[in-house]
Order: C-alpha cells, then sequence, then structure tokens
C-alpha cells in the first residue's frame, strides 16, 4: 500500500503473546501528541511505530498483532532495547483486574475495552517534555510546538519510517534559540522548564526506576513542573495506574458528569467521586474517557493564541 514503510527482513525482531488480551490502539494511543507526531505513526497496514531515545541510543520500533501475538521489529542503536521491553510497553506489568468498578460507566468501559493496557515506556523525558508543552494551552498549539521542535532539532529515524524523527538529545533541548521557542508557540516559562529539565536528564531518567510516587517527587523539584505535569509523565513512562491528573481545566468535569452528574465538578469534587478506586484512579478516569459519556458543550473552545505571530 502506498505510503507504508516495508521493513527490511535484515531488522531483528521479537515475536510475544501477550498474557491477556491487549488492544493496541488502546494501549499505545497515549504515546501519540497529535495526529503528525513525528515519533508515532500508525500505517494503514495495522502497524504501530514508534521512536525513542533509548539508554543505548536512538532507535525505530514497528508492532503489529495478529492470532493473538505481537510482533516487533526494530531498528538502530536502541533496538535491541525496545524488543528487550516490549512486554512492559504492552502492559505486561499492569493488572487491569486490581479495579473493581463501582460505577455504571467505568463497569460498561472496561467490558466494552477489556484489551486496555497501561503503557509503561520506561523513559521519562521523552513523556516529560511534550507534558511541559501541554502547560496551559491548547492541544492543538502544544501539538504543533512537539511537531516542528523534534522535527528541526531531533534526527531522521532509523530504519524505514519516513518523515519520522527521535526526540532531541538531552543538550539539544538546552541549546534551542529563545526565537526557536517563539517560532514553535512556547512561551519563555515553559521554554524554561524544559531547559531546566533536560539539564537534569540523568537524575529525571534515573526516576523511571522508582515508585511512581517517589518519581513524580523528583520530578516536581524542577521549578515548573507540577503535580499536572508529573502524573502526565508517569502515566507513561511508569505506567502509574493511580497517577490521576489533577489541575486539568476539563478533567474533573468529565469524571464529574460521568459518575454524578455533576458537570462542573473540580479536583476536590473529582477525587471524592474516584476515592472508590484509590490505587486505580487513574485506570479508572482513563475509562471515563473512553466510555464517551463527556458533558455537553456549551462554552466556546479555547482560544488560540499564536505567540509565534506577536
Amino acid at each position: 500500500m502506498p505510503g507504508t514503510p516495508t521493513p527490511p527482513p535484515t531488522a531483528p525482531t521479537r515475536t510475544w503473546t501477550p498474557p491477556a488480551p491487549t488492544t493496541l490502539p488502546l494501549t499505545l494511543t497515549p504515546l501519540r501528541r497529535g495526529p503528525a507526531d513525528p515519533t508515532y505513526r500508525a500505517t494503514p497496514d495495522g502497524a504501530f511505530w514508534r521512536t525513542a531515545r533509548t539508554p543505548d541510543g536512538p532507535g525505530t520500533l514497528r508492532i503489529t498483532a495478529r492470532d493473538g501475538r505481537v510482533e516487533a521489529r526494530a531498528w538502530g542503536p536502541g533496538a535491541a532495547w525496545l524488543l528487550d521491553t516490549l512486554p512492559a510497553l504492552l502492559g505486561a506489568g499492569d493488572d487491569p483486574g486490581a479495579l473493581t468498578p463501582r460505577h455504571r460507566a467505568v463497569a460498561h468501559a472496561r467490558h466494552h475495552r477489556p484489551g486496555l493496557r497501561l503503557t509503561r515506556t520506561g523513559l521519562v523525558l521523552e513523556s516529560l517534555i511534550p507534558s511541559v508543552l501541554e502547560q496551559k494551552v491548547t492541544t492543538d498549539e502544544a501539538y504543533r510546538a512537539w511537531r516542528l521542535l523534534v522535527r528541526k532539532y531531533g534526527e531522521p529515524a532509523p530504519g524505514p519510517a519516513p518523515g519520522m524523527h527521535v526526540v532531541p538529545e538531552p543538550r539539544t533541548w538546552t541549546l534551542i534559540p529563545s526565537w526557536e521557542w517563539h517560532r514553535a508557540g512556547v512561551d519563555d516559562k515553559r521554554a524554561a522548564t524544559v531547559i531546566r529539565a533536560a539539564r537534569a536528564a540523568r537524575r529525571m531518567e534515573e526516576a523511571a526506576d522508582m515508585e511512581p510516587e517517589q518519581a513524580r517527587a523528583r520530578l516536581e523539584l524542577i521549578p515548573g513542573i507540577g503535580p499536572w505535569t508529573s502524573a502526565e509523565t508517569v502515566q507513561r513512562s511508569h505506567g502509574a495506574p493511580d497517577a490521576v491528573t489533577t489541575g486539568d481545566l476539563h478533567l474533573p468535569g468529565i469524571v464529574g458528569y460521568a459518575l454524578a452528574g455533576d458537570r462542573d465538578a473540580d479536583d476536590t469534587a473529582m477525587l471524592e467521586l474516584l476515592a472508590p478506586y484509590a490505587g486505580q484512579r487513574h485506570r479508572a478516569a482513563r475509562l471515563i474517557l473512553l466510555s464517551g459519556r463527556v458533558p455537553p458543550r456549551r462554552a466556546p473552545r479555547m482560544y488560540r493564541v499564536d505567540i509565534g505571530r506577536l
């Protein structure tokens, strides 16, 4: 099919059989930062492509599922690491059965999406930086910034993944000129936070081996990184089932509406409603989002201010 890369037969491979049903789109979509994310692609042949800067270097991973088995190929210096960590990426360490539904919306979503697993990348900075870019702006603005910066300062992905890039090295993030942040629509505060995190990259990546709460505390030592950003990061880097996002513009109202008919719920009300899911609050919130039970829109979308045009 045109536009679908064909992996060469020399690429190292791995075949893995998940111990329980695993749906690739549900599991991997949280890693996608917008429809044109240069580090993530779903192709018409049913394959999912991902690039990453692993401890061994840049790599590209292609994943497909067939007859209950997962088949993966990888390229680049990070290929072996990506194949070794494939089960964790697809939620092998996740336990969906730890959640006992207490509300109809949660029970319905879990019943209809048994293949949902929480991904664990084992990489912190690649989730932390786009989460910082998403602070207090629309998703479209954040996705645009991520796309522009990774394409300009990252490197072409190893292997047959045209148009894909690997995230820049930590040092490269620290050397991006102020006017390039501005052109990407990133204000000085978020740019400074990314630079501080990149300068502490070793300490940030050490957090991948910590428990989620310890990791969040480590991340929040960086000025500009608060509970919202740390939660969004460990949800992906650690597959943290209890790292519910607070400080979000929309999530409290969605959870409140789904569980109590309260579209005006704030963080306090949301956390009270999610209290029965202690230890699994992020999973419960994820299932609610997948349920489609969201309050009808009654206000215009958040206005986009393109600082790159100022």
